[in-house]
């Protein structure tokens, strides 16, 4: 295990600037770990709010650095993960960002190569280093981006943080501060979370978050812990829109458009995925799919969703969009609908018009009116005279009976004769 040595240059600049400093050697029990070449680390870190700078020396003298190519090994690993990040470099410092972890193990070792052949010719030991930061009491931290202009985080407050502690939300996006608008509480009224709308994210510039735990018991310092993201990285989409179905040569085809986003809206950064009833789901990188038609459910329905994969990895699937079902009755090509019905009113007209030559239809339709023969034509003839007969007789009994009748009362009997003429 390693043992910690201070150096006394370092601690003295450690007084005179604002910044943590320290060196480290290996557990052999000598003042700097050597291998059997002779070569020697000694690192420290300087501390920032955001970071902290992993920074370490060797011994090598200015022949070696000219003759021989030099590479540092850096492995190290967050305090309660297992996940161990192993990187080769050429510098002489590692960037290494804090986020929602209390401390962090490390450990450097130099390497020397041959410039022509790039065979390794030294190769020191392993420097070792633990850096232990403040306690953390929020865990599963996670922020999303929806509807183009919703942000919301959420996060947990670990059993052993005190009692009287709150939290506060903040971040900074393209040079502007913003706090919480509205803070999501659990039982104990303690803020579990943020929600805020109606924000501006612009895609290529981080969003900084900043979550600051007060103890209210006291008026000390709060602990701050930061976090970056990129907007498109926690973009969480809204489903893809236009979505329309149909049968042609046999097969279903679906198509449909990507939502709106905060970010690039190239087709080529889109995946999605097709989710269809008795079937497996498929990711789609285009705006189609297409399946074949063979004896389809009775009833079955199909489903999108998407997120981005291509440009920039997204971390959220969006929602699947809306069902759109598929009816045996309506999947049915339009073509060859078009052609059955052709083919049955074809059908139909020629069974007409073999019937209708079977039973002389047409020549009963299209038979001349005949003449009216000579006796009925006598008939109406001799019906016709003996009417006029019949109405000169009546006008000469008016006549007579009117010529009898006295003079007082002819007056009368010519309205009542306009009368009878009338009626």
């Amino acid at each position: 295990m390693a043992r910690i040595m201070v150096i006394p240059l370092l601690l003295i600049l450690s007084f005179l600037q604002p910044k943590t400093v320290f060196s480290i050697s290996s557990a052999s029990g000598q003042r700097d770990v050597l291998d059997v070449l002779g070569l020697h680390n000694v690192l420290w870190i300087t501390k920032h709010k955001m970071r902290v700078i992993l920074s370490w020396n060797n011994n090598l003298t200015k022949e070696e650095t000219e003759k021989y190519s030099v590479k540092y090994i850096l492995s190290y690993k967050f305090f309660n993960t297992t996940h161990e990040k192993k990187e080769r470099l050429q510098e002489k410092k590692k960037i290494i960002r804090l986020e929602l972890h209390s401390g962090f193990n490390a450990k450097v070792k130099t390497q020397l190569f041959a410039k022509e052949t790039e065979d390794i010719i030294k190769e020191s030991g392993w420097t070792e280093f633990t850096y232990k930061a403040p306690p953390v009491y929020i865990q599963n931290l996670s922020c999303v981006i929806y509807n183009i202009s919703f942000f919301n985080c959420t996060w947990y407050i670990k059993e052993e943080a005190p009692e009287n502690i709150q939290i506060f939300f903040s971040y900074r996006h393209i040079g502007k501060y913003f706090e919480c608008q509205q803070y999501i509480k659990n039982a104990k009224e303690k803020n579990i979370g943020c929600l805020m709308k109606e924000m501006y994210f612009q895609p290529s510039r981080k969003i900084n978050l900043n979550i600051t735990v007060r103890d209210l018991g006291n008026n000390s310092r709060g602990l701050s812990y930061y976090k970056a993201f990129t907007p498109q990285t926690i973009e969480k989409l809204n489903p893809p829109i236009n979505i329309s179905i149909f049968l042609e040569n046999r097969s279903i085809k679906m198509h449909w458009k990507p939502p709106p986003t905060i970010g690039s809206a190239s087709n080529k950064c889109f995946l999605y995925q097709v989710k269809i009833t008795d079937r497996k789901v498929i990711n789609v990188t285009a705006e189609k799919y297409e399946f074949p038609f063979h004896k389809p459910a009775k009833k079955c329905a199909a489903q999108v969703r998407v997120k981005k994969e291509i440009c920039i990895r997204n971390k959220f699937w969006s929602e699947w969009s809306e069902p759109v079902f598929i009816h045996e009755e309506k999947t049915v090509d339009i073509m060859l609908l078009s052609l059955t019905l052709l083919c049955l009113l074809i059908f139909l007209g020629g069974l007409l018009i073999c019937v209708c030559r079977r039973y002389r239809c047409l020549e009963v339709i299209t038979m001349p009116v005949p003449q009216p023969s000579d006796n009925i034509r006598t008939w109406l003839a001799a019906d016709e005279t003996h009417h006029q007969k019949q109405m000169s007789l009546q006008v000469e009994m008016h006549s007579d009976i009117t010529m009898g009748i006295p003079e007082e009362n002819r007056g009368d009997n010519i309205q009542e004769q306009k009368r009878l003429k009338e009626s």
